[in-house]
């Protein structure tokens, strides 16, 4: 059975919600953008695999023909989207401090749910 990415997003967003004794806010908040990010670029990849002819490699250089891909079918908004979410997700995965890591959460949630609600 295949994996689900959007549960990639409600991970997210459980996430985004719980700062308990195993882990502080921050890692929550850390792990909720990288996981909104990976729910709306597999589920984005796979529509453009299942109805947009797009032919993935299932290696690093997908996340930016995935976005091309969009771009060049003239569904900008979610290539833009995309991008945004990635640029998030890497700073919450590599840099040491994140300003606004609240809105940034926030933000990656409802923009993965758009491109997943757009993309069904």
């Amino acid at each position: 059975m295949s994996f689900d990415w959007k549960e990639y997003l409600y991970l997210a967003l459980f996430l985004q919600g719980y700062g308990g004794s195993s882990f502080n806010q921050e890692a929550g908040f850390r792990c909720s953008v990288s996981r909104a990010y990976y729910a709306a670029f597999c589920h984005a990849r796979n529509y453009a695999r299942n109805n947009r002819s797009f032919i993935p490699t299932y290696k690093s250089v997908d996340h930016r023909r995935v976005r091309e891909h969009f771009q060049n079918l003239g569904m900008t908004e979610i290539s833009s989207k995309l991008d945004d979410l990635r640029v998030w997700r890497n700073s919450c995965d590599y840099d040491d401090s994140v300003s606004n890591i609240s809105f940034l959460v926030s933000s990656a949630i409802a923009g993965s749910q758009e491109i997943i609600g757009k993309l069904i």
